[in-house]
């Protein structure tokens, strides 16, 4: 093996959030009920679609995914942040970071390919509703969900293997809470133009395929509720996409708002930002969002709250 081609680092060092020492106590109770929220409300969900047959359907099979997700994308950076801010210890093994980098890559694209995926199913349910059943059986579903699975693996793959190629000679310093591929890049003493034009490429890929989806989805959505307007045919239209339609906002607006209008000077706290928001935030957020906002999940979960109840009795 070319010397070029080995790492001569062991272990990293995350700077964590730009935060004082006084006020480390604070953000840790912070992250820490945050995190515990994520986990419990995200498993709320994937019990209650479990246990109500009423909710085995295609829409809340994705559902029961995408929560399945959010829980998996928060434990792969928020457990080491904790760690970190109790301990002070901001050590990360070489073969941990790079770990951390694949499956926070992983997760981070079967989140955008399966919001992609849960659009089409409204839109089906929405434009066809007497050949629902027939378009979203359980084969396409489940053809679907592992598509999302293939293309989010080989999608981290790529960039794993290709940052394994980097040499890292001696600065070992990344500024941030978790092993970002870009920051990872950055400190790399090898030629990183490979690296960066498949970030480029795929990522945009990646990224504006499921966005265009989306888009285009909803857009036929729009186009059928215009075609017969009736307060009836809003109302199904809010009440079967209002819960979809504003996780998908959440998740891509504070991308965009975050990374389009903040000044260049900004940038590394910016990323920091924006990193908080789609790890911590919008997966706390997800389940609050399904669960209020949708009248099947409300109906299952005081279901639920009854029948412990009577159990209690």
């Amino acid at each position: 093996m070319r010397r070029e081609n080995q790492s001569h680092v062991s272990e990293f060092l995350l700077l964590g959030l730009p935060i004082q020492p006084e006020q480390q106590g604070m953000f840790f109770a912070l992250f820490l009920g945050m995190y515990l929220t994520t986990v419990l409300g995200n498993l709320l969900i994937i019990l209650l679609i479990r246990l109500d047959p009423r909710l085995h359907t295609p829409m809340y099979f994705f559902l029961s995914h995408l929560a399945l997700t959010d829980v998996s994308f928060s434990s792969v950076t928020v457990p080491k942040m904790l760690m970190n801010m109790q301990t002070q210890d901001q050590s990360i093994s070489y073969a941990g970071c790079i770990t951390q980098m694949y499956f926070f890559i992983l997760f981070a694209c079967i989140d955008n390919v399966l919001l992609s995926v849960m659009a089409y199913d409204r839109y089906v349910a929405i434009c066809h509703p007497l050949h629902y059943t027939i378009i979203m059986r359980e084969e396409l579903s489940l053809c679907l969900l592992a598509g999302s699975w293939i293309l989010s693996c080989a999608y981290a793959l790529t960039h794993t293997l290709l940052l394994a190629q980097l040499s890292f000679c001696a600065e070992n310093i990344i500024p941030h809470f978790f092993c970002d591929l870009a920051a990872l890049i950055k400190l790399s003493c090898s030629d990183t133009s490979l690296n960066e034009l498949v970030i480029f490429t795929a990522g945009a890929v990646v990224l504006l395929i499921p966005l265009i989806g989306i888009l285009v989805s909803y857009g036929h959505i729009g186009l059928c509720i215009l075609r017969v307007p009736s307060m009836k045919g809003i109302y199904k239209a809010l009440s079967t996409c209002g819960s979809h339609l504003s996780v998908v906002s959440l998740f891509y607006g504070t991308i965009m708002a975050l990374y389009f209008s903040s000044s260049s000077d900004q940038c590394h706290d910016r990323d920091i930002i924006a990193s908080v928001m789609y790890t911590v935030v919008t997966p706390m957020l997800n389940p609050f969002i399904y669960s209020l906002r949708n009248r099947d999940m409300t109906l299952a979960l005081g279901n639920l709250f009854r029948t412990n109840n009577l159990f209690a009795k």
